[in-house]
Parts: structure tokens; sequence; C-alpha cells
């Protein structure tokens, strides 16, 4: 059964998305909905991980099986300005996604497996990523403009 592959990669995906959150939370400290909402949903990937720790025990974590791509990839460090912002943002965007994605493929697994409790976990933490995914998405709209053009206008 390779379920442990993808709770495994689920399980250090959330870690690294809630790493990543909070790096961009105090790298953009100057900009208070960041910092605040960035560390409000690290909180929220950190809930992720620990109601997903009983289903690892059951299921175990087989990280050495995991084909060598199928990874996620935390930010090596934040970027300046208003375009270092947009590009941290979008870079959250896409781990935020990928986490999503892997909530869909354990979803489709706990119902194979009819594991209610794993399905449970999975709904509430799938519904938390899209929100994540959301907010995400609306940041990035409002970032866009001042970092792409307003500064470009800028003297």
């Amino acid at each position: 059964m390779h379920l442990a592959t993808y709770v495994g990669l689920q399980h250090t995906a959330s870690r690294t998305l809630a790493d990543a959150f909070r790096q961009v939370a105090d790298g953009h400290a100057g900009e208070p909905d960041v910092h605040h909402l960035c560390r409000t949903l690290a909180a929220m990937c950190d809930t992720h991980v620990d109601r997903l720790a009983p289903v690892a025990d059951r299921y175990g974590e087989q990280r050495e099986d995991e084909p060598e791509r199928l990874h996620a990839d935390g930010l090596s460090r934040t970027r300046s300005g208003g375009v270092g912002l947009l590009r941290d943002l979008q870079d959250l965007y896409t781990l935020a996604s990928f986490v999503d994605i892997t909530w869909t493929v354990l979803a489709q697994a706990a119902q194979g497996t009819r594991d209610h409790e794993l399905l449970d976990i999975v709904q509430t933490c799938e519904t938390d990523t899209q929100r994540q995914l959301r907010w995400l998405n609306t940041r990035i709209k409002q970032a866009a403009p001042q970092a792409l053009i307003a500064s470009a206008a800028a003297p």
C-alpha cells in the first residue's frame, strides 16, 4: 500500500507550508496584514500536522519510497520590496496548491479504504487550505499593481 507515501508527503508538506508562512510573516513584518495573517495561517498548518499525526502512526510514513521529485520545497529566503512580496506570495501559493492537491489524493484514498477518521481530517484540512489559497490569491491581486505598475511609475 502506497498510502504511507502520501501520508508522509502531506505531513512534511504541511510542516513546510507552516514554516514558509512564518518566514514570509517575519520577512514582510512591515506589511501588517501579511505578518498577522501569515502567522495565523502557519498556526492553521501546525494544526493540520497535529491532526495528521495519528494517521501517520497508523499507516506509517514511507519517505524513503517517495519518488525523488515528489516533495515540497520551502522558501529559502524572503525577498524585499513590493516585487519581493509578490514573489514570496506566489511561492506560498505554489506550496499551498501542492498541499491542497495532496489533500485531494488522500481524500480519494480515505474513501477507497473507508477510513472515516482520515476522511474527516482531510475534509477539514482541505477546507482550511482552500481558504489559505483564496487569501493568497486576493493578496497577490492587491500586491501586483503596486509592485508592477506604481513602483515603475515612481521617479
